[in-house]
């Protein structure tokens, strides 16, 4: 092959994703392409030990494919794990759509990538993340029953966000009752990061509570937004990682705790929704440890959104939906606790007990 065609480090020294440094013996991954619709989009199904694999379709302007690829990598193994923390009998998947979901999609396009998921027989259901609407699963719903997240008129469990926020909650309660003492976050400062659907909910939640919300996004028209209809403060500091607040709650993309940020961080305590909030799980986890800073593993506290449209494939209610993303509050703490009692970081001890779940499964599937 000439090498003047090679890019990205020399193609992964030409293995571009087994050698992808976020491949983490990901089952299948699935490049999907329509040259009508202008659909790019990957499917990576990480794991299927406890069930076919269930995670959202994120639509996101990636700057390469590289970019895409290395995300749908990330978030499809968070979803194994946090499914089985969880104990949700459900494997680990994601696809990411590669374009604006402002201005390049169209139903004739989620239409097309319904077709693909179709053709997974079941081995993917998906659902809604960034750039989705409950909607948009509506029209995938139109050509394959694997999706779910679609609205409540037809028999689905509606937009999985304030589910998702309730959980974020309660993880941050319990992770304020281990650091300070006290779940009570009546006068606690919080940094929100991104305001979106589930930001947002969180932002209510908070306030309501008492808290001194600060609030910072991309989008200043929704920051102004959603600063007057909470009494949200705007963030207007330089570095919002050095901001004096005692919560700090990642909302928006992931990676946020970097090389870059873990060592200006004044907060005590880190508990968001936002996936994969660490940009390397065990540098940043050990060094967010050794400040003594409390890091609620994003898995974990932010799996209300799974809860929700998971119950659309068991057949449960909302009451039900509701005491297991309670049961976050509680999860939250055990996991807090066996890392202690280890000697190893929360996001360690949350990945761990998931494994040992997964790990339990396996030989259990192989002895029928």
């Amino acid at each position: 092959m000439d090498a003047t065609f090679a890019t990205g480090k020399e193609l992964q020294k030409m293995d571009p994703v087994f050698g992808q440094l976020s491949f983490d013996d990901h089952e299948q991954i699935v490049f999907c392409n329509d040259k009508d619709t202008g659909l790019k989009a990957i499917i990576g199904i990480h794991n299927s030990v406890m069930g076919p694999a269930l995670g959202g379709t994120r639509m996101w302007n990636y700057n390469t494919e590289w970019e895409a690829l290395n995300d749908v990598l990330r978030l499809s193994r968070g979803m194994t794990y946090k499914s089985a923390i969880t104990g949700l009998n459900i494997g680990g998947g994601k696809a990411v759509i590669i374009g604006d979901a402002k201005t390049q999609k169209t139903p004739e396009l989620m239409r097309k990538f319904g077709e693909f998921v179709h053709s997974l027989s079941g081995r993917y259901i998906t659902a809604e993340d960034v750039g989705m609407e409950t909607k948009d699963m509506d029209t995938v719903r139109d050509v394959t029953p694997y999706v779910t997240g679609i609205s409540e008129e037809r028999g689905g469990s509606g937009n999985p966000s304030p589910i998702t926020a309730y959980g974020v909650y309660l993880g941050m309660k319990a992770a304020a009752k281990s650091q300070f003492g006290s779940d009570v976050l009546d006068g606690k400062k919080v940094l929100v990061q991104g305001i979106g659907h589930v930001g947002e909910t969180l932002v209510d939640y908070l306030t309501k509570e008492g808290a001194q919300v600060t609030i910072t996004d991309i989008n200043e028209e929704k920051l102004y937004q959603v600063a007057q209809k909470y009494g949200a403060t705007i963030y207007t500091g330089e570095d919002l990682y050095t901001a004096d607040v005692d919560i700090y709650a990642p909302c928006a993309m992931g990676a946020t705790i970097n090389d870059n940020t873990v060592n200006k961080i004044k907060a005590k305590v880190i508990a968001g929704a936002a996936n994969n909030q660490l940009a390397d799980e065990n540098v940043h986890g050990a060094r967010l440890q050794e400040r003594g800073i409390l890091y609620a593993p994003d898995f974990l506290i932010n799996a209300g959104g799974i809860i929700n449209v998971y119950a659309e494939l068991e057949h449960y209610g909302k009451a039900e939906i509701m005491s297991k993303t309670e049961n976050i509050y509680n999860t939250t703490l055990e996991i807090i606790d066996y890392a202690v009692k280890n000697g190893m970081t929360t996001h360690k001890a949350a990945l761990t007990i998931a494994q040992n779940r997964i790990d339990l499964r396996k030989i259990e599937n192989s002895k029928k």
